[in-house]
């Protein structure tokens, strides 16, 4: 029982192959699914949003500053997870769904942070669930910083959301190929 404790908290084996993850995976799909039947987005944005905040790491954390290039300072900010939520922004997806006890560390709850975030971005900002280099910016920057174009200037932003937009793109190819087996498989438990 260690093992099979050990393997689901590695990162998934073949990251740039969603039908691969979840055939690994079976319970992240089925989270997924409910998921995003939950709040109305694609399956295939929020994992790769996902890939790259965290890489599927489900302890990650923000890289360590440096003063002097060795005395450690802290972190970039208090990010943690799949899903690299912040504190704040965590502590308000827990009060709109009404519940304390999700931890950001869970695959199927920072899957779930990731649908609410995109949904809250199409209500305030008005941008498409399925935009994937939209959605990014708002989710790098905030709504309100890209409602204000906080985003312009950051061409090493711009390239990420642009990365984001083809790694969604790329997934959602693979799952139109893989979604029917998929959708058989019920997994071990």
């Amino acid at each position: 029982m260690a093992a099979v404790a050990a393997c689901a908290s590695t990162p998934p084996a073949q990251p740039d192959n969603i039908c691969r993850i979840f055939e690994d995976r079976p319970k992240w799909y089925k989270a997924a699914k409910r998921s995003a039947s939950k709040w109305g987005g694609p399956i295939h944005l929020p994992m790769a949003i996902m890939y790259q905040e965290s890489a599927f790491k489900r302890k990650a954390k923000p890289p360590m500053k440096y003063f002097l290039g060795f005395i450690p300072t802290g972190r970039a900010s208090d990010a943690y997870g799949y899903s690299q939520a912040l504190k704040s922004t965590w502590a308000e997806y827990q009060r709109e769904i009404g519940s304390s006890f999700r931890g950001r560390g869970n695959f199927a709850n920072a899957y779930d942070f990731i649908q609410w975030y995109m949904h809250k971005t199409y209500t305030r900002n008005a941008v498409s669930k399925w935009d994937g280099y939209a959605q990014y910016l708002n989710y790098h920057e905030g709504q309100g910083g890209y409602a204000r174009g906080t985003y312009h200037g950051k061409k090493w932003l711009l390239n990420t959301a642009a990365r984001v937009d083809q790694r969604a793109k790329k997934y959602s190819a693979q799952l139109a190929v893989c979604h029917t087996e998929l959708d058989r498989n019920k997994g071990w438990f």
